[in-house]
């Protein structure tokens, strides 16, 4: 089936953009510096050079990319936005990690940086004066992953509907999630179990084998850096300790999570080249709204279900945007 985009159809957006860009870097090719804590092989940041090339863009012709990734080490944040401040590019793209919005704000002085706003709301850590209207000199895309937590915990509650006990696995990067995964885990009649991941160890495998002590019926994975790069290990584990998951991102599922629902990330940071496009053509980051995404899919893994001895309830399938056989 076809995989939905952050906007409905980024493609046509995509399109409709002037194949004309890059003409306007006449004598000095700008520079654009991408502050992230993936590789640059990751899906989201190729989403991003792929946008920029759709709209004309050649990186080494018409723009050149300063790509600089921190990893799992996000306190070197700071020091690689200082770089890319030094190395004189023309705004910044702020990817995935609060952390890295930060260091690129306090880097970037006056110069635009564009958000790909994942794990966190920009406008309540003040990034932004609002969604409408963010002011100042930051803008980008958003994903609301407090209101999307609540939505987890019911999802996970229709797929299992005799569960009473839930494992919440989460950092501190994403303790906002996991206060609104156990609020609405509450009100929904299950007992959440914290399972904070401390730096520096991030001992999964602890964690895991301690909410199946403790019997837990399943696991809600919220989403940072750090939990995405490590899906497969996450779902190796949670199906070691015959524990259902459900997550923020498809690639869980596709991994052996039995249940993700959210938005595309790499539509979003395909969408954030359109932001970039427009400052090169001289549009104000503050002038430019936040957009959210609008439109989400749900996955459903019935291979893992049934490795697990589970059964979907068949209305759940209904609405699945993809079932993995």
């Amino acid at each position: 089936m076809d995989r939905r985009t952050f906007i409905g159809t980024l493609a046509g957006g995509l399109v409709g953009a002037s194949a004309e860009a890059g003409a306007q870097a006449v004598g000095t090719v700008p520079r654009i510096g991408v502050l992230a804590v993936v590789p640059r092989s990751a899906p989201g940041i190729r989403a991003f050079e792929g946008g920029l090339q759709h709209l004309g863009y050649v990186d080494g012709r018409t723009i050149r990319i300063e790509f600089r990734s921190a990893g799992e080490r996000l306190e070197r944040l700071p020091m690689l936005a200082a770089e890319l401040a030094q190395r004189d590019v023309a705004l910044f793209v702020a990817g995935g990690a609060e952390p890295a919005a930060r260091a690129a704000r306090d880097a970037a002085g006056s110069r635009p940086v564009v958000l790909v706003a994942i794990d966190y709301d920009p406008v309540a850590l003040g990034y932004v004066a609002s969604l409408a209207r963010p002011a100042g000199n930051m803008t980008g895309v958003s994903l609301q992953q407090i209101e999307l937590s609540r939505k987890r915990a019911e999802l996970l509650k229709e797929a299992l509907p005799t569960a009473s006990r839930i494992g919440i696995l989460w950092e501190a990067a994403s303790a906002e999630q996991f206060r609104a995964a156990e609020e609405s885990s509450r009100s929904l009649g299950l007992s959440p179990q914290t399972l904070e991941l401390h730096s520096p160890s991030y001992d999964l495998a602890d964690a895991i084998s301690r909410a199946a002590r403790a019997l837990a019926d399943a696991l809600l994975v919220t989403t940072t850096p750090f939990l995405f790069q490590n899906r497969a290990e996450i779902a190796r584990l949670a199906g070691k300790n015959r524990l259902p998951t459900v997550a923020a991102v498809r690639e869980m599922a596709e991994s052996g999570g039995l249940v993700a629902y959210g938005a595309s990330v790499t539509g979003m940071y395909a969408h954030a080249a359109v932001y970039v496009d427009k400052i090169f053509k001289g549009a104000k980051p503050g002038d430019l709204p936040v957009e959210q995404a609008s439109t989400f899919e749900l996955v459903i893994n019935l291979k893992t279900a049934k490795a697990l001895g589970l059964t979907i309830p068949p209305s759940l399938q209904a609405r699945a945007d993809q079932v993995i056989e």
